[in-house]
């Protein structure tokens, strides 16, 4: 497409045609899969407290998160008095793009990424570490104490998680010998007999099972939403935001609750592979394979959040420094001294 456009237009206006058009064929799809997945997810809720969820716009009630995005897009956007009017007009955007730009290496099936970087997993990292900057922008900006509370419980929350979910990618990392998205995906290609997935590995499905953990941690999902506890923070950081300011952080939230199910299946459980190495299961597209991999562990994500109590703090914190991080550091260590051994033969 690209060579196409510059063909035509030039080198720097073909390339910019080009890249736009495939920004827009992620993000504009991935917005519309995000209001399907709010729809899903209080689907799964109501279907597991017996009860029947939206029904009522649309066929099967399929309308409904447009319905609410309408609403929300028609209430007034009110601004506190005292609060510092542009970082609170900032900070919803921020976290809304930061959850949109991570989609940008990731890979959807064979050659569909629209940027193939060699250092893909690092910029992942990078991205995720800038989320904590909308929540801490939000809650300082509202001028309020329970906002302000909740960011700084939020930031805490995130940066801990960070932390067990890098050592989780450096075992990854070590097994696949590649930071590129596409190449770990290639490397659990035939991982474990005729399996596809790191995940399949007994050394690596602990760290697949952390990483889920913490995904949900850090994307303050239940039991783990404790920037937005009812009985003490209301909506959390986001208690003083209206209409659409309001919904770029539900989006945002949304969004990001995807890109971590999308880097569960890239990293430990094949990405666009199929489960089986096996001929037949190569015709079904790719493409298909990842959304139903995502689906999945978005599925996941929502029985957890219906069934699980929701922690305490101390016991959050508990989790992420004094289990997972002590853990993943020591399985960094088997894994590396596992694939020395048999890899490299360095015994």
């Amino acid at each position: 497409m690209t060579q196409w456009f510059q063909s035509w237009a030039g080198y720097g206006v073909g390339w910019f045609l080009a890249t736009l058009i495939l920004v827009l064929m992620i993000a504009l799809p991935l917005m519309l899969a995000v209001a399907m997945i709010i729809y899903a997810d209080r689907k799964i809720w109501a279907a597991m407290a017996l009860r029947r969820g939206p029904n009522v716009v649309g066929p099967f009630g399929l309308l409904q998160s447009f319905a609410d995005g309408l609403k929300v897009y028609l209430k007034e956007t009110i601004i506190p008095s005292a609060a510092n009017r542009g970082l609170f007009l900032i900070a919803p955007v921020l976290t809304f793009t930061v959850a949109l730009i991570g989609w940008a290496v990731v890979p959807f099936g064979p050659n569909m990424v629209l940027a193939d970087i060699n250092v893909g997993m690092l910029y992942l990292l990078a991205i995720s570490s800038l989320g904590v900057y909308g929540v801490i922008i939000a809650g300082w900006a509202s001028n309020s104490k329970y906002p302000f509370y909740s960011a700084l419980r939020a930031a805490a929350q995130m940066v801990s998680y960070e932390v067990s979910v890098g050592f989780v990618i450096i075992t990854v990392i070590l097994y696949a010998d590649t930071f590129n998205l596409s190449g770990i995906i290639a490397a659990q290609r035939h991982h474990i007999w005729i399996l596809n997935g790191f995940g399949f590995n007994p050394l690596l499905f602990p760290m697949s099972v952390i990483f889920l953990i913490s995904a949900m941690a850090e994307t303050a999902r239940a039991p783990f939403d404790l920037t937005e506890a009812e009985s003490e923070l209301v909506a959390g950081y986001q208690t003083e935001y209206s209409s659409m300011s309001f919904a770029l952080f539900w989006l945002g939230e949304y969004g990001n609750v995807l890109l971590m199910c999308g880097m569960t299946a890239v990293l430990f459980w094949g990405g666009w592979l199929p489960p089986v190495d096996w001929a037949p299961l190569y015709w079904v597209p790719g493409i298909l394979w990842f959304f139903l991999k995502i689906f999945i562990f978005f599925f996941v994500f929502s029985w957890v959040k219906a069934t699980v109590p929701r922690f305490r703090y101390d016991q959050l914190m508990r989790l992420g420094w004094k289990i997972f991080l002590p853990f993943s550091i020591l399985w960094v260590f088997v894994v590396s001294g596992w694939l020395m051994l048999t890899r490299y033969g360095a015994f």
